[in-house]
This record gives C-alpha cells, structure tokens and sequence, in this order.
C-alpha cells in the first residue's frame, strides 16, 4: 500500500513547498497540453487558433464540473486523514471517483448532442465553425478521462501526496508532445490531420494518464486502500461532497460563460480578438497554474491540520504560502508588461494576432499578484471547508467583468476595453478575498482550541 504523509507535524514550510513543487508541476503539464497544440496550430494561421479556442471553452466547462467531486473529495478525505479516519477517508475517495463517472458520461453525451450550436454561439466564420465542432466531439473521451484524473489526483493530494500525480501527468504530456507534430502535420504513412490531428494527440494523452492512475488506486499501491471499480453512491457521503465541491464547480462554471461571453463580444472585433484571448489565457495561465498549485497544497494542508485541530500551523503555513507564491505572480506581472510581444511571438507570429495578444498580456500584467493571493486564499478557506466564500467573491466579481466590458468598449480603448475589464475585477477580487480571510478566519484561530503536538 501506499503512504499518507502526514501533514501535521514536521517543519511547516518544507512540508508546503514538497506538497506545491509537484503540483505545479503538475499545473505546468496541465498548460502545457494546451499551449503545445496552439503552439503547432499557430503555424497554421490564426483561424485553426480560434476554432480550438472556442473549443476551448467548453473543454474548461469540463474541468469546471469536475471541481464538485474534485474539491469535494480532497476536503472530506484530507479533514478524515488528518482526524485519524483512514477507512472514512476511503468511503469518500470511493464515492467521489463514482460521482466523476457519472457527471463525466452526462456531461460528454451533452456536447455529443449540442457541439454545433454551441461553437455557433462565438458565430465564427462557417469554415472555422465546422471545424471547432469536429474538435470538441473528438475530443470528448479525452474530457471523460481528464475529469476522472482531476478526482484521482485530488485523492493523493488530500494524502500529501503529489509526486505521484506529477509523474503520471508528465508522462501524458510527454505523449502528447510527440504525437502533437505527427498527427497534425503527418509523419510518413500517418496523414496529417490538422486540428483533429491536436484532438487525437490530447484525447490519447489523458487517457494514457487515465490508465495509470486506475493501476495505482485500485490495486495494492493506493495510499488509503485498494478502492471498488464503481462504488453505488452513499447519500451521506456524496451530499458532504458535494457540499464542499458544488460551490466551487459553480464559480469555474460560471467563469468559463463569463469568458465565453467576453469571447464573444472580442469576437465583434474579428477573429483575432478570439485568438488572442484564447492563446493569451494559455500564456497568462503561467502564474495561474502556479498559484493553483500552492492552493491546492495550502488546501491539503489546512485539511489535515484542521482535522487534528493544529491551528497555529494553518495560519503560518498560509503567510508562508502567500510569500512564495506572491513572489512568482509578481515575477510573471512584470515579465508580462514588460515584454509581451517578445512573449506572445513563440506562439504566433501574424503581425495583427501578435500585436492584439501583446495587448493583452500587458493589460493582463497588471493583476497577476492579485490573482496569485486570490488562489492561496482560496485553498486557505478551501482546507477549512468554506468553499461557499470563494465562490461568492468569485462569481459577484467575474459577473461584474460583463458589464464593465461592454462600457469599456464604447470608449478609446474598444477591444482593449475587455481585457481591462478582467484585470480590474481580478485585482479586486484578490483584495476582498485577503482581507475576508483575515477576518473571518485568521482572527479567530487565537480562540479555537490548538492541539499539543
């Protein structure tokens, strides 16, 4: 069997930085998925671009939904964990790798059935429509196994295990990598495929990933117990779950139609303004997939800890994760607004395209830190079970993005208008979410009871 590392005890900052460096490593395998297939496409020209980047957008709807099992099982089995509950922490991983395979299925047939009219809402070109719609439908089971893996993942991580979901996720990307130029170009006998080539190279991937975790966590080797290959769900088990995931799965829902919508209004402005926002948010996702990576460890760490009721560590380990992911997203911010173009050039090189996305990422710069300390504080309350928090920042401040784009709009800065519409409301909520931390958690832990360790 596997082991749980225990995050209670032991030196505070190591123990946060060992759980974090996997994960965003694992966050930059992620990323790289994406950014290999625009990087590929983008020598194709800007329109197979914008064909995946509304795609895109549906593919993010699929891990958005994956965060209510996701989220759910890395609080209830690292809060179990950390009480001492190893066979309880089992029940929940059960449950929560059987709520993914259900909502994966329904969610897959969903886009199945509806891909044409939903590429048809960003109302592209007819060429560029069709070929969005072929590429969301091929890469559907390759949505089925990224939503399993973000829910096996989750069950390692709730372990203080994150070296093992790295290991796995690499592998994947490193498939990726190679097959990526052969599918899409053709390679002697393998013709090339184009995008479809992109949907293959990344479907194959995930489900290479997909097998790998299957091997670990039912067999021997899982760190809480061989778990059942479908498990029926238990109501008790499965509403905790969802409890803590739900709220989190509505905020990334609800900002992927929030994107979807600004995605629309660029599109107003051209196909390039979809391009650029859509490899933009790759590149910028740079410090975004770093910070998840340290909120997710801050998570898993808070879980444990709140579970043995070791409060003076969650809030050190909360002022230690700030500090080192605050350095990261302040290094991006800066390296975005002072060479986007050299940046935004590795990916595409059409003088319109480059010069949109140079845009961009400058205006994009300006929030990185306040992104970065919104997502720490995010696995702060995440660990603690106050997902509902988050989400309701989350969602007042991406839904304000809409209004504010399209007054922006109508001034000098026209498309740029969007753009600054997502900085501002970023860096406020980074703000807000900080000092509500402070006050409804960081405050109070003085009171509660601390554990003699």
């Amino acid at each position: 069997m596997g082991k749980v590392t225990d995050l209670t005890t032991g030196n505070i900052f190591s123990g946060i930085g060992k759980l974090a460096a996997p994960l965003i490593g694992s966050s930059f395998v992620q990323m790289t998925y994406n950014l290999c297939d625009m990087m590929w496409l983008g020598s194709l020209g800007s329109a197979p671009v914008a064909a995946v980047g509304a795609a895109f957008f549906f593919t993010w709807m699929n891990n958005a939904i994956s965060f209510t099992p996701k989220i759910g099982a890395e609080i209830s089995v690292s809060q179990s964990l950390g009480a001492g509950n190893t066979q309880e922490a089992k029940s929940y991983a059960s449950n929560a790798v059987s709520l993914s395979i259900i909502m994966a299925l329904v969610y897959g047939v969903f886009i199945l059935l509806f891909a044409p009219v939903l590429i048809g809402i960003f109302k592209l070109d007819a060429s560029i429509t069709t070929v969005g719609v072929s590429y969301l439908r091929w890469v559907i089971p390759g949505m089925f196994a990224t939503f399993c893996n973000n829910t096996y993942a989750a069950i390692y991580y709730a372990c203080g295990n994150s070296k093992t979901p790295f290991r796995f996720m690499a592998m994947g990307l490193i498939f990726n990598i190679v097959l990526d130029p052969i599918l899409i170009f053709g390679i002697g006998p393998v013709p090339a495929l184009g995008v479809m080539g992109a949907a293959w190279a990344t479907t194959l991937s995930q489900l290479i990933v997909m097998v790998l975790f299957v091997f670990r966590l039912y067999t021997k080797h899982s760190p809480i117990g061989k778990l059942n290959y479908f498990t029926p769900l238990k109501f008790a088990w499965t509403k905790r779950i969802v409890r803590f995931g739900l709220p989190v799965s509505l905020q990334s829902a609800l900002f992927s139609m929030i994107s979807m919508t600004l995605a629309t209004l660029a599109a107003r402005f051209g196909h390039i303004g979809v391009a650029a926002q859509s490899l933009g948010s790759q590149i910028e996702a740079i410090s975004w997939m770093t910070a998840n990576g340290f909120s997710t460890a801050l998570s898993a760490f808070v879980g444990q800890n709140y579970g043995a009721r070791a409060y003076s560590r969650i809030r050190k380990g909360y002022f230690l994760t700030m500090l080192m992911a605050g350095v990261i997203g302040l290094g991006a911010g800066l390296s975005f607004v002072l060479f986007p173009k050299a940046i935004y050039s590795l990916f595409i090189s059409e003088p319109d395209a480059l010069h949109e996305g140079a845009v961009y990422l400058r205006i994009m710069g300006y929030s990185q830190l306040f992104m970065v300390l919104e997502l720490v504080t995010t696995g702060g309350f995440n660990g603690m079970g106050k997902t509902q928090i988050p989400a309701i920042t989350g969602i007042l401040f991406n839904l304000m993005r809409i209004p504010l784009a399209y007054l922006l709009i109508t001034t000098t800065l026209q498309l740029s208008g969007i753009w600054w519409s997502i900085t501002i409301s970023s860096c406020l909520k980074g703000t807000v979410l900080v000092l509500w931390f402070y006050w409804d958690v960081l405050r109070r832990l003085p009171h509660l009871r601390e554990k003699v360790l």
